[in-house]
């Protein structure tokens, strides 16, 4: 094996979205890559029950997606969403569009449907071989081998000299390699039900990710291609357990999502089938162990899961495979020096978007059907307008750029004090002024 780990055998642990990507892109590099996936082939199998339907691609996982052809697909295949549809309850809904010309959009898109192009593309890519219903439980990072276990409990290894684990929030690579963090879990749970298209079209303005805020607690929806909504309730897990009757439910929506219980013929029965997922937190450091027959690293959901409210798991974990190969260039594929270098750009960007993530929940369910969040919105728009490109909002640097998460509070603060700056001189000149014109008469 070289020093520089020009011949390890990669492993890639997780057929998800970040998974496939970064194989495909190791692939492109001439790499010999094998991706181990606990699932069945979900092209045939179908999609993993619990996993969110769908999902928001923005600047930067469009970006990612570009290095391996598949943008214009993706985009072809998403429905764009140019603003957040308010609910409030007892008053009208209300459009706030997302960026300050109404032009930018997010794209809602099929989880299922982009992880199969990237499966495709993965499978089509020379030196990327995919094996399916391979379950990693460890690493061996001293031998060099992977620890596989069958449907029947039966323990194999392989060899891997390279460990790149994709495998999620609850990873077994990381816990097998004592690199466990803080995992840190909300109060809230969230379950998935759907308003299906009403006489062929669109029951919900399909331009907008639609907001129900009710305080502790809210409920989205997003468009999909078949003119239906995936709507997520995220609700205190107790509120979950206190509908436990069809009749429960049925009379909670009618008094909270008045404006939409009608639109759900399949209300009850959806609530009852479909699960209650978690929402968790995952700060881990160090991402990277190196072993003396293998490297291993993590990625995506496994180094950093955060929250959904800000519409950037997949973005920031598509990030991931983009530093990841762009370090591997820079180091002329040496792969130690590739992976700390990794570890120590990535580190500080996913904890601050894990951190607006959670902010934003907060956002959602509580300030967006406040009148002076609208205001304050509005006036934020207006000096963008004013300012084009000196002036830009959180929400646009995090969901319309690809500028380092890490660089926006700083980018806000600059902003804010020359803002301030420039008003509290504006006054002075103006009591300059004033007072000159006085002292003239």
């Amino acid at each position: 094996m070289g020093r520089d780990g020009a011949d390890r055998r990669v492993a890639v642990v997780g057929a998800g979205l970040a998974g496939c990507l970064l194989a495909v892109l190791l692939g492109r590099r001439g790499l010999e890559v094998t991706v181990y996936e606990r699932r069945p082939d979900p092209r045939v199998a179908g999609a993993e029950q619990g996993r969110s339907i769908n999902l928001a691609i923005s600047a930067r996982g469009l970006a990612a997606l570009e290095q391996v052809g598949l943008r214009e697909q993706a985009l072809g295949r998403a429905l764009p969403m140019h603003g957040r549809m308010v609910h409030p309850l007892g008053a009208d809904q209300n459009f706030q569009p997302y960026s300050a010309d109404g032009r930018r959009a997010i794209n809602s898109i099929s989880r299922a449907g982009l992880n199969a192009s990237l499966l495709d593309t993965a499978e089509a890519t020379p030196g990327v071989k995919l094996r399916f219903s391979q379950r990693v439980t460890g690493v061996d990072s001293q031998a060099g081998a992977l620890i596989l276990e069958d449907g029947e409990g039966r323990q194999s290894t392989e060899p891997a000299g390279v460990v790149l684990a994709g495998d999620g929030a609850y990873s077994a690579v990381r816990a097998s390699m004592g690199l466990e963090g803080d995992t840190d879990f909300l109060e809230h749970g969230y379950k998935e039900l759907t308003v299906p298209a009403r006489d062929g079209e669109f029951a919900l303005d399909p331009d907008a990710l639609h907001i129900w805020p009710r305080g502790t607690s809210m409920m989205i929806a997003l468009p999909n291609l078949d003119r239906s909504f995936t709507c997520t309730l995220f609700w205190p897990k107790s509120e979950f357990e206190a509908l436990d009757t069809p009749e429960r439910v049925a009379a909670y929506f009618a008094e909270h999502y008045p404006d939409v219980a009608g639109l759900m013929p399949d209300l009850t029965a959806d609530y009852e089938l479909n699960p209650v997922g978690s929402l968790v937190t995952v700060r881990c450091w160090p991402w990277v162990k190196y072993g003396d027959g293998a490297i291993v690293a993590l990625l995506g959901d496994a180094a950093h899961a955060i929250v959904p409210f800000f519409g950037q798991g997949a973005n920031c974990a598509f990030e991931d495979c983009i530093e990841i190969d762009r370090c591997l260039a820079e180091t002329g594929g040496h792969w130690p020096r590739a992976l700390s270098l990794y570890q120590e750009r990535r580190k500080a960007n996913t904890d601050v978007i894990a951190e607006m993530a959670l902010d934003n929940f907060i956002e959602m369910r509580d300030r967006v059907s406040s009148p002076v969040f609208r205001a304050k919105r509005a006036a934020t728009h207006a000096l963008e307008r004013r300012l084009a490109g000196r002036y830009v909002s959180r929400y646009e640097l995090v969901s319309f750029s690809t500028m380092p998460y890490a660089e926006i509070p700083a980018r806000i603060r600059r902003q804010n004090r020359v803002l301030a700056a420039s008003v509290l001189g504006g006054a002075a000149l103006l009591a300059v002024t004033a007072r000159a014109l006085l002292r003239r008469r």
